[in-house]
């Protein structure tokens, strides 16, 4: 459908941003808070781990060592720096999270919003038909603005440099708004929200694997860190003598998605994007609905199984370069009491495994939140005005979400074995590695069926279920270092899945897990038995 309204005008761009702002009220705030907060708290509790110059020097002389720790979150470049040390596993790793926030912030008011009609419909008013692509890009402006001063105030509450940590703020904002700006362009490339989540993440990792290569060359970083957003915001080098023309780079590059976003658009019909979806064939071949189901998410499926491939390839051919964090006594004490580097080996690749498993429920949140979106869109009214049940239909897309996010853990301990029996000329690892891989499933079935539970019972919640899974990481990755209770740290299903090496002790765990994801699952569908089509 062509636009109607007034010719390429911004005219109501200030109430679709009031709207937005009103609509993420909770939401947006909830993440900026709490993200700021991360960093501030994970600067505060690392004050204390390393009081003098000495233990800061053989703490970033041990994560520089050991290729695997670089390749997850870049290099320290000033051993002596408090704040680089402290920092080192929000640098890059809080750079995509932040990243993905602002992608998917985008992308809901831009493509969803359209997909849904709701464009369509304001559109008959007296709206520009770029106001919603302004309105957006303000707000993703915003957001990242306020990010990064909050960032900047709370890591400086915490006892780092005021300067470094403005640096480190702004090295944030400057990264959430890149890739804000990328997933305005991705919602004017792909037809659906779902499309254009995908091709963003995509790339988003792309970006992240060029920063881990382009930092394990010798002397690094290589050209590839350069290529990628992530990469700036290290070389930015907050604590480490800030170089502040760094932020040039990604303020270039937003000015150029940004303009990239608003030509795509103006060469386009609402409801329409570059890559048109192609017809199906003129005689239907589907004849139930998981084949529907399967039609309709196979193609993301391929998409994330290749990821995972290359990925566990890739983590798995780090393992030969574990043994070069022993480079000092204590290192070399503490790891022989626990059987030597082959015992550093079991922890650092059942740490790779469990940042899959996370991954991996990621897909199985998106996977099974299809429900709400096809109920939603109205899509679901009519195939169950046929003979389809709603138990049946529900489980045609729920059922896609836990045998793929198998699938993918399955494969992921697959690339991981190979790459770590290559890198270790040992193909004994393979066997034990797809198996603390098997043992990470029951776990992410948890986490994916909260999403059945929500839609049973509040479907306006499923959305919540992406910030349980970003609380269950955080939680696994900074619990320790914030010395929450052990009771907090337990309610993530993450923490219980067995890991390298998985003897016969994990099998309770596995089977309780198993347990508490049939429960949730049966909960949420007698709770969608009982509720009306919602719209």
């Amino acid at each position: 459908m062509a636009d109607t309204s007034a010719g390429g005008t911004n005219v109501g761009t200030g109430a679709l941003l009031r709207l937005a702002l009103r609509r993420d009220r909770v939401l947006l705030t909830a993440w900026i808070v709490g993200l700021a907060g991360m960093a501030g708290f994970s600067a505060a509790a690392t004050v204390d781990l390393y009081p003098t110059e000495a233990s800061r020097v053989e703490a970033a002389e041990t994560i520089n060592a050991s290729a695997a720790v670089v390749a997850l979150y870049g290099r320290i470049y000033d051993v002596t720096s408090l704040g680089a040390v402290s920092m080192i596993k929000l640098t890059a790793l809080g750079a995509a999270i932040v990243g993905i926030v602002m992608l998917f912030m985008a992308i809901r008011h831009t493509r969803a919003e359209e997909e849904a009609g709701r464009l369509e419909l304001l559109s008959g008013g007296r709206l520009g038909r770029l106001a919603p692509l302004t309105s957006t890009l303000v707000l993703i402006t915003g957001a990242s603005a306020v990010l990064a001063l909050l960032t900047a105030l709370a890591n400086t509450a915490a006892g780092l440099p005021f300067a470094g940590s403005l640096a480190f703020g702004l090295g944030w904002g400057m990264c959430a708004l890149v890739y804000g700006a990328l997933g305005a362009v991705t919602a004017q490339v792909s037809m659906t929200a779902r499309a254009a989540r995908g091709l963003g993440l995509m790339i988003l990792a792309i970006t992240y694997v060029l920063r881990a290569v382009g930092d394990l060359a010798e002397p690094g970083p290589s050209f590839l860190s350069w290529l990628s957003p992530i990469g700036w915001n290290q070389q930015l080098r907050a604590y480490s003598g800030e170089r502040w023309w760094v932020l040039l780079l990604p303020l270039l590059a937003t000015v150029a998605l940004m303009a990239l976003a608003y030509a795509l658009r103006t060469r386009r019909d609402l409801g329409g994007a570059l890559r048109d979806e192609r017809p199906g064939p003129a005689t239907g071949r589907l004849r139930s609905v998981a084949g529907l189901a399967w039609r309709l998410q196979s193609r993301v499926l391929l998409g994330w199984a290749i990821a995972f491939a290359l990925f566990g390839l890739i983590l798995g051919s780090l393992a030969s370069s574990v043994d070069k964090l022993l480079t000092s006594p204590a290192m070399n004490d503490f790891f022989e009491k626990i059987g030597g580097t082959a015992g550093l080996v079991d922890v650092f690749l059942g740490a790779e495994i469990a940042i899959i498993a996370a991954i991996a429920a990621a897909y199985g949140i998106a996977a099974a939140d299809r429900l709400r979106s096809e109920e939603v869109d109205g899509r679901a009214e009519p195939v169950l005005a046929t003979a389809t049940t709603r138990v049946r239909w529900a489980w045609s897309h729920y059922a896609i979400a836990l045998v793929g996010s198998a699938a993918l853990m399955v494969l992921a301990g697959l690339a991981i074995g190979v790459g770590a029996s290559v890198a270790l000329g040992d193909w004994s690892q393979l066997g034990r590695i797809v198996v603390a891989a098997l043992a990470q499933i029951p776990a992410v079935w948890v986490v994916t069926s909260l999403v059945m539970l929500a839609f049973g019972w509040v479907p306006r919640l499923t959305v919540a279920v992406w910030g349980l899974l970003a609380a269950f990481v955080v939680v696994g990755e900074f619990g320790s270092l914030w010395k929450l209770p052990t009771w907090v740290m337990d309610l993530s299903p993450l923490r219980h899945a067995p890991t390298l090496p998985v003897g016969s002790d994990g099998v309770l765990p596995v089977l309780v897990l198993l347990a508490v994801a049939a429960v949730i699952s049966v909960v949420g569908l007698v709770g969608w038995r009982r509720r009306d089509l919602t719209g």
